[in-house]
């Protein structure tokens, strides 16, 4: 899933290190979300989004993978 984490951490001159440490996850995880490896449960996401002052839907372009999403489902049926 497409998300913004990298960029709001280099925005902010923050660490993944850093990062991780002010949501209590490894910074291997923090490697994987920025990939795109790994999806967050809610209340990760939901405490990333607190650390950059922003909202859940804007740090992960959900509009965004929405609509990505819902054309891969259109493609399979066609």
């Amino acid at each position: 899933m497409k998300n913004r984490i990298r960029e709001y951490r280099q925005l902010r001159g923050m660490t993944q290190q850093e990062l991780a440490e002010l949501v209590d996850v490894s910074s291997r995880t923090i490697i994987s979300l920025e990939k795109g490896q790994y999806n967050p449960s809610l209340m990760l996401a939901y405490r990333i989004s607190l650390v950059f002052e922003t909202t859940v839907e804007d740090l992960y372009c959900l509009q965004e993978n929405k609509e990505l999403e819902e054309r891969k489902y259109e493609q399979m049926q066609a």
